[in-house]
């Protein structure tokens, strides 16, 4: 398996954390997000992924492209350290929780539209931090009600196994702590991250720990 991937990319650290989690072997192909304009923008790449995104997996000669949709195939080709629920309500559960994240949150704070706000919009550097800590503190606030108020949760986001919504919680929380929000008015979503932060498969990850990450 190859994974083209960027160590800041939250979407690619999802990717990440599922493959460690069950163990699978891949080659990082390190796609730089902002050299040369984006290396994602170049043909070179857009012949893997025509989107211009990362990540993207390939396996087997098949390309897979968005982190949710790679991390649900390797759940199904490779079920062994299963990331969602045998049961159907806790895979919609499950669900819910990864795509707040990455439906609610991601997409409006990723770094286009940042680059679209400051480069074509004139935004200002201070305005557009605020924008991104605005709706990680919307979404934060909606998930920590759930996690908190639901008896699903156990040490992780669902029972006392990591699945996909703590792969995609995680990486959320690292960005959160990039632009400095202030993380304690959710008390469970820092639980959890100490948590999966405990595991070897967090760890490794993490942007820290890939073979572009930059001092």
């Amino acid at each position: 398996m190859q994974l083209y991937t960027y160590f800041r990319s939250s979407a690619a650290f999802r990717v990440r954390i599922a493959l460690n989690l069950k163990g699978l072997a891949y080659e990082a192909i390190p796609i730089h997000l902002l050299r040369g304009g984006g290396e994602q923008l170049q043909e070179a790449y857009r012949a893997v992924n025509p989107e211009g995104l990362v990540p993207a997996l390939v396996d087997n000669g098949a390309t897979i492209t968005q982190s949710m949709a790679i991390i649900e195939y390797l759940d199904e080709t490779h079920p062994v350290m299963p990331l969602l629920p045998q049961d159907a309500l806790g895979r919609a559960r499950v669900r819910a929780l990864a795509q707040m994240v990455a439906c609610d949150i991601h997409p409006i704070d990723n770094l286009r539209v940042l680059r679209y706000l400051v480069k074509e919009l004139g935004v200002p550097e201070e305005a557009k931090t605020e924008w991104f800590r605005h709706w990680v503190r919307e979404g934060f606030a909606a998930i920590e009600r759930h996690l908190s108020r639901d008896s699903a949760t156990g040490r992780f986001c669902h029972g006392d196994t990591p699945t996909m919504a703590d792969c995609v919680l995680v990486p959320q929380v690292f960005n959160a702590r990039r632009f400095d929000v202030d993380l304690a008015p959710y008390p469970t979503i820092a639980r959890i991250h100490a948590a999966c932060m405990e595991l070897p498969a967090f760890q490794a990850a993490q942007p820290s720990q890939q073979p572009d990450a930059e001092s």
